[in-house]
């Protein structure tokens, strides 16, 4: 059986509680996409980068509804979730072409989520041997780009391909 050690993501999950309100209603609010990492905004959904990414270009699908249920979205905002999910994917491959994904929620604290109050979809590009020992012993990710860097090119790619026919 494998194991997901990740020792280093202690600091941001202890420190969730003591913010003042939503981190994501927070950049939800924020008009400078630059500055809250914004990648792609749709109708009910919203794509951001993870500030305490696990590999670079790692983002989150968050509805705008501030909820904890996965059950309570409506039908429009579930399938715009995976929509745009499936976008980012695609803008993904095109500007960094990992070798696969990881894609999906953790809902309630029980389960791992960081922010467990307002859901959220990761998607999480991955590629051969982004898990070795720097990360598992020495306690250290390598992210190879700056995140507005990142956002910059995940925004005008996910724009480009949504207006593709």
């Amino acid at each position: 059986m494998d194991h997901l050690w990740s020792p280093w993501r202690y600091k941001y999950i202890a420190g969730i509680d003591r913010q003042q309100g939503c981190v994501f209603c927070a950049a939800k609010d924020e008009p400078d996409d630059t500055k809250s990492l914004v990648v792609f905004r749709g109708v009910s959904v919203f794509a951001i980068l993870n500030l305490f990414p696990y590999t670079t270009g790692h983002l989150m699908v968050i509805p705008y509804q501030h909820t904890a249920s996965f059950v309570d979205l409506d039908e429009v905002t579930t399938a715009e979730l995976f929509k745009v999910a499936k976008l980012a994917a695609t803008a993904l491959d095109q500007e960094y072409r990992p070798d696969g994904y990881n894609i999906g929620m953790n809902l309630g604290r029980a389960a791992g989520a960081g922010v467990a109050e307002h859901i959220h979809l990761h998607v999480v590009p991955r590629w051969g041997g982004d898990a070795n020992f720097l990360s598992v012993i020495g306690e250290t990710r390598v992210i190879s780009e700056e995140l507005p860097v990142t956002r910059d090119r995940l925004s005008r790619r996910m724009k480009h391909d949504l207006n593709q026919p």
